[in-house]
C-alpha cells in the first residue's frame, strides 16, 4: 500500500532512488559505445552540420550525392545537425555518446514524471519507468530521434493533464513545443497526429455516442491549429510536411533498411513491449467501453511501432501512461514531491552518470576502435594517399560514413527519402549481386569502390576484368576500375 504521508527520510530515499533509475539509460549508453561509433547516420549529419557552418545557409538541394546531385532536399534535422557538429568540434566521438546519454537521462526523467502524475504508487511508477526504458533502450543512438522521444512523452505529459483539469494554460507549451520540434525531426508529425486524435475526441464521443458526455473542442482545436502554424517556422515552410508526407508514404524502406524492420520477437525488450500493449488494453477495457482518445491512442501506437522497430518508444510511453492513469485508485491523487527533493535527484543522477563515464572507459580511443571494426576507415585511409578520384560506388550503410570521412559525392547514404524506394531497391540488388548486378548505371560510371569484404558484389568484382582490387583488410575492399586497353 503507498504510503500517504512519507516522512522527509523516506522522501530523501525515494529522490535518490529516482536519480539512480534516471541515470541507469546513461550506463546503458556507455556500455553500448559501439552503437555510437558506428551510427550509419552520424557522418552525413555531422557533414550537413559543417556545411551550414560553412556556407551560412540550408541546403535546398542535395550537396553530397553523385546520383541525386541537384535533386531537392531539405535537412529537416538542421538544427540536430548544428548541435551534433559543434559536441563533435568539442568532444570528438565522446560528444555522439554524451549526447545520447544526456537525451536518454532526459526521456526517462520526462517518462517518469508523465506516469507519476496519474499515479500515487511510487513502486508502479519506477516499474513502469523501467519497462518503458527497457523498450526504447534500441532507440539510444546519437540521432535526432532522441528529440522527437522527450518531446512526445511532454506533450503527452501535458495532453493528459488537460483532459485530467480542463486548464486551458497547459496547452500554451504545445505550440512553442512544436516549433522547435519541426526544426530537430520530421516525426513531429506523430505529436500533431496524437493532438488530432484529442480534438476529435468530442466529436466522435457526441456523433457514435462513444464514452461520456463530450466536453467542447474548442481549445483544442485552437492548440491544433497553433501547432500547424508553430510548425511553419522552420527554414523550409510549408515543404516541412511534403518531406513528412513522402517519409510517411515510403513503404520500400521497411523491407530493405533493418531499422525499419517490424519487431522480430528476439529481445526481452520486444516481449516486454508486446506484453505492455495487452495490458494497456486490459485496463481501458475492463470497465467497459474507454474514452475515444484512449482508445484511439493505443491504436495509432500499436500500428506505428508493430509496423517498424525503431519506433517501439511510441507503444512503449502510450501504453504505461495508460497503465499508470487506469490503475491510479479511485478519488486518490499524485503526492507530488517537495522542491527540496530535487537537488537530491539531480545529485545523484549527476554523481551516477560521471562515475559511469570514467569507470566505463568512454574515451575516443575506444570509439574509434569499434568503428575501425565496422567502417571502412583503414579504407577511407588508403584511397586519400593514394589520392584515387571518383567516382565512388558504396553501399547503402557506409555512404554516411563517407560522406563525412571521404569528401567525395557518394552514390547513396541513409537519406530514403532523397533516393526513393527505387534507388534504395536498385543498390541493395546490386550489391547483394542479384540479375543484371553489371547494369547498374552508378557502377557502371564508377572509377572507385569501396566495398564490404563480406558482400556478393565484392566477390563479383574480383572477377571483373574491369576493376583491380587494390586494398583490402578485414572489413573492406577497394577497388579500382582499370584503364581500357
Amino acid at each position: 500500500m503507498q504510503d500517504q504521508n512519507p516522512g522527509w527520510a523516506d522522501r530523501a530515499a525515494r529522490a535518490a532512488v529516482i536519480g539512480l533509475l534516471l541515470a541507469a539509460p546513461a550506463m546503458i549508453c556507455f556500455r553500448g559505445l559501439a552503437s555510437c561509433a558506428v551510427d550509419p547516420d552520424v557522418g552525413w549529419q555531422l557533414q550537413s552540420g559543417a556545411w551550414i557552418l560553412q556556407h551560412h545557409a540550408l541546403p535546398h538541394t542535395d550537396p553530397f550525392s553523385r546520383t541525386a546531385a541537384g535533386h531537392p532536399w531539405q535537412d529537416y534535422s538542421w538544427l540536430f545537425d548544428l548541435l551534433l557538429v559543434e559536441l563533435y568540434r568539442w568532444f570528438n566521438l565522446d560528444g555522439l555518446v554524451l549526447y545520447s546519454a544526456t537525451m536518454a537521462v532526459a526521456i526517462t526523467a520526462a517518462i517518469y514524471r508523465l506516469v507519476s502524475r496519474v499515479q500515487p504508487d511510487f513502486i508502479r511508477n519506477a516499474i513502469l519507468t523501467v519497462a518503458a526504458l527497457l523498450c526504447v533502450a534500441r532507440d539510444f543512438t546519437p540521432r535526432p530521434w532522441l528529440f522527437t522521444i522527450l518531446l512526445f512523452a511532454i506533450e503527452l505529459d501535458i495532453l493528459m493533464q488537460f483532459r485530467r483539469t480542463r486548464r486551458v494554460i497547459l496547452l500554451l507549451w504545445l505550440p512553442l513545443i512544436f516549433a522547435l520540434w519541426a526544426n530537430l525531426h520530421i516525426q513531429f508529425i506523430d505529436g500533431l497526429l496524437v493532438l488530432g486524435i484529442a480534438a476529435l475526441e468530442p466529436l466522435l464521443a457526441r456523433w457514435a455516442k462513444w464514452g461520456d458526455t463530450p466536453r467542447t473542442a474548442t481549445p483544442l482545436w485552437i492548440a491544433f491549429a497553433a501547432c500547424v502554424a508553430a510548425a511553419l517556422l522552420n527554414p523550409y515552410g510549408i515543404g516541412i510536411y511534403r518531406d513528412a508526407w513522402i517519409m510517411g508514404s515510403q513503404t520500400g524502406v521497411l523491407n530493405t533498411v533493418g531499422e525499419m524492420h517490424a519487431l522480430a520477437f528476439r529481445s526481452v525488450g520486444d516481449y516486454l513491449l508486446l506484453f505492455l500493449a495487452l495490458a494497456a488494453a486490459a485496463v481501458l477495457f475492463r470497465r467497459g467501453r474507454p474514452a475515444p482518445f484512449e482508445t484511439l491512442l493505443l491504436a495509432m501506437s500499436a500500428v506505428l511501432s508493430f509496423r517498424s522497430q525503431r519506433d517501439a518508444w511510441v507503444l512503449a510511453i502510450v501504453a504505461v501512461a495508460l497503465i499508470a492513469e487506469k490503475l491510479r485508485p479511485a478519488n486518490q491523487e499524485s503526492d507530488p514531491a517537495p522542491a527540496w527533493t530535487i537537488p537530491i535527484t539531480v545529485a545523484a543522477t549527476a554523481c551516477v552518470f560521471v562515475f559511469g563515464f570514467f569507470a566505463l572507459q568512454v574515451t575516443n580511443a575506444r570509439l574509434r576502435s569499434f568503428q575501425a571494426k565496422e567502417m571502412p576507415v583503414q579504407a577511407v585511409d588508403f584511397v586519400k594517399a593514394r589520392h584515387y578520384p571518383g567516382p565512388l560506388f558504396n553501399d547503402y550503410n557506409w555512404g554516411g560514413f563517407l560522406i563525412w570521412q571521404l569528401g567525395q559525392p557518394v552514390t547513396i547514404d541513409g537519406r530514403a527519402g532523397l533516393y526513393g524506394d527505387a534507388g534504395i531497391d536498385r543498390s541493395m540488388a546490386t550489391w547483394g549481386g542479384g540479375p543484371h548486378w553489371d547494369a547498374d548505371p552508378a557502377l557502371r560510371s564508377a572509377a572507385l569502390v569501396i566495398a564490404p569484404l563480406r558482400d556478393a558484389l565484392t566477390q563479383l568484382l574480383r572477377q571483373d576484368p574491369g576493376f583491380q582490387l587494390v586494398y583490402q583488410d578485414k572489413v573492406a575492399a577497394v577497388f579500382v576500375r582499370r584503364a581500357p586497353q
